[in-house]
Protein backbone atom coordinates (compact mmCIF):
# COMPACT_ATOMS: atom_id res chain seq x y z
CA UNK A 1 0.00 0.00 0.00
CA UNK A 2 1.21 3.49 -0.93
CA UNK A 3 2.09 5.98 1.87
CA UNK A 4 -0.06 8.60 2.69
CA UNK A 5 1.15 12.05 1.76
CA UNK A 6 1.27 12.96 5.58
CA UNK A 7 3.45 9.55 6.07
CA UNK A 8 6.00 10.51 3.05
CA UNK A 9 9.35 11.69 3.63
CA UNK A 10 9.71 15.30 2.52
CA UNK A 11 11.41 16.16 -0.74
CA UNK A 12 14.87 16.09 -0.25
CA UNK A 13 15.12 14.11 2.70
CA UNK A 14 18.82 12.38 3.09
CA UNK A 15 16.62 9.58 3.33
CA UNK A 16 14.00 9.54 1.16
CA UNK A 17 13.99 6.14 -1.17
CA UNK A 18 12.89 5.56 -4.55
CA UNK A 19 9.42 6.55 -6.25
CA UNK A 20 7.48 3.53 -3.87
CA UNK A 21 4.80 3.51 -6.97
CA UNK A 22 7.90 2.44 -8.98
CA UNK A 23 9.15 -0.55 -6.41
CA UNK A 24 5.90 -1.27 -5.60
CA UNK A 25 5.24 -1.86 -9.32
CA UNK A 26 8.59 -3.43 -9.95
CA UNK A 27 8.33 -6.24 -6.68
CA UNK A 28 4.31 -6.40 -8.17
CA UNK A 29 5.55 -7.30 -11.68
CA UNK A 30 8.42 -9.84 -10.86
CA UNK A 31 5.45 -11.79 -8.90
CA UNK A 32 3.25 -11.69 -11.43
CA UNK A 33 5.41 -13.01 -13.96
CA UNK A 34 6.72 -15.70 -11.50
CA UNK A 35 3.27 -17.07 -10.49
CA UNK A 36 1.71 -16.24 -13.95
CA UNK A 37 4.38 -19.01 -15.51
CA UNK A 38 2.09 -21.75 -17.09
CA UNK A 39 1.57 -24.64 -14.13
CA UNK A 40 3.02 -22.39 -11.52
CA UNK A 41 0.02 -21.55 -9.91
CA UNK A 42 -0.96 -25.29 -10.38
CA UNK A 43 1.96 -26.88 -8.45
CA UNK A 44 1.74 -24.63 -5.70
CA UNK A 45 -1.54 -24.83 -4.82
CA UNK A 46 -1.00 -28.75 -5.36
CA UNK A 47 1.78 -28.24 -2.39
CA UNK A 48 -0.51 -26.05 -0.46
CA UNK A 49 -2.73 -29.10 -0.26
CA UNK A 50 -0.31 -31.27 1.00
CA UNK A 51 1.38 -33.02 -2.18
CA UNK A 52 4.88 -33.38 -2.14
CA UNK A 53 5.65 -35.88 -4.64
CA UNK A 54 6.65 -35.29 -8.49
CA UNK A 55 4.54 -37.86 -9.37
CA UNK A 56 1.51 -36.55 -7.07
CA UNK A 57 1.85 -33.02 -9.61
CA UNK A 58 1.47 -34.28 -13.09
CA UNK A 59 -1.24 -37.38 -11.62
CA UNK A 60 -3.30 -34.37 -10.59
CA UNK A 61 -2.68 -31.30 -13.12
CA UNK A 62 -4.50 -32.53 -16.33
CA UNK A 63 -1.68 -31.51 -18.98
CA UNK A 64 0.94 -31.03 -17.08
CA UNK A 65 4.02 -32.59 -19.03
CA UNK A 66 7.23 -34.18 -17.03
CA UNK A 67 9.23 -31.30 -18.46
CA UNK A 68 7.66 -28.36 -17.58
CA UNK A 69 6.87 -30.23 -14.12
CA UNK A 70 10.27 -30.23 -13.65
CA UNK A 71 11.31 -26.76 -14.84
CA UNK A 72 8.47 -24.91 -13.07
CA UNK A 73 10.03 -27.01 -9.76
CA UNK A 74 13.49 -25.38 -10.48
CA UNK A 75 12.34 -22.06 -10.93
CA UNK A 76 10.44 -22.38 -8.06
CA UNK A 77 13.22 -23.75 -5.74
CA UNK A 78 15.42 -21.09 -7.28
CA UNK A 79 13.23 -18.35 -6.15
CA UNK A 80 12.96 -19.56 -2.48
CA UNK A 81 9.44 -20.63 -2.72
CA UNK A 82 10.25 -24.63 -2.22
CA UNK A 83 12.98 -26.71 -0.98
CA UNK A 84 13.93 -30.00 -2.82
CA UNK A 85 14.58 -33.24 -0.17
CA UNK A 86 16.21 -35.89 -1.56
CA UNK A 87 16.03 -39.11 1.23
CA UNK A 88 18.88 -41.37 0.61
CA UNK A 89 16.99 -44.66 0.23
CA UNK A 90 16.76 -47.10 -2.38
CA UNK A 91 15.24 -45.99 -4.58
CA UNK A 92 16.05 -42.24 -3.61
CA UNK A 93 12.92 -40.57 -2.58
CA UNK A 94 12.52 -36.62 -3.53
CA UNK A 95 9.98 -34.76 -2.13
CA UNK A 96 8.92 -31.12 -2.63
CA UNK A 97 8.03 -28.87 0.43
CA UNK A 98 7.14 -24.99 0.45
CA UNK A 99 9.03 -22.90 2.54
CA UNK A 100 7.60 -20.28 4.49
CA UNK A 101 8.35 -18.00 1.64
CA UNK A 102 6.17 -20.69 -0.26
CA UNK A 103 3.42 -20.85 2.79
CA UNK A 104 2.85 -17.23 2.65
CA UNK A 105 1.33 -17.53 -0.56
CA UNK A 106 -1.35 -19.80 0.82
CA UNK A 107 -3.69 -16.41 1.02
CA UNK A 108 -2.93 -15.18 -2.35
CA UNK A 109 -3.90 -18.51 -4.15
CA UNK A 110 -6.98 -19.34 -1.97
CA UNK A 111 -8.43 -15.34 -3.39
CA UNK A 112 -7.36 -16.19 -7.17
CA UNK A 113 -9.77 -19.47 -6.54
CA UNK A 114 -12.01 -17.93 -5.28
CA UNK A 115 -12.19 -15.17 -8.06
CA UNK A 116 -11.53 -17.42 -10.44
CA UNK A 117 -15.17 -19.72 -9.08
CA UNK A 118 -16.91 -16.67 -9.25
CA UNK A 119 -15.71 -15.08 -12.05
CA UNK A 120 -14.28 -17.34 -14.58
CA UNK A 121 -15.80 -19.57 -17.00
CA UNK A 122 -14.29 -22.81 -17.37
CA UNK A 123 -15.71 -23.54 -21.00
CA UNK A 124 -14.85 -20.37 -22.14
CA UNK A 125 -11.33 -19.99 -22.93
Amino acid sequence: MFPRAAEAPAVGSATMAADPAEEYCASYQQAIELLGRRWTGEIVRALLAGKTRFREFTAIIPGLSDRLCSERLKDLEAEGIVQRCVSPETPVRVDYRLTEKGQALGDVVDAVSAWANRWVDAGSG
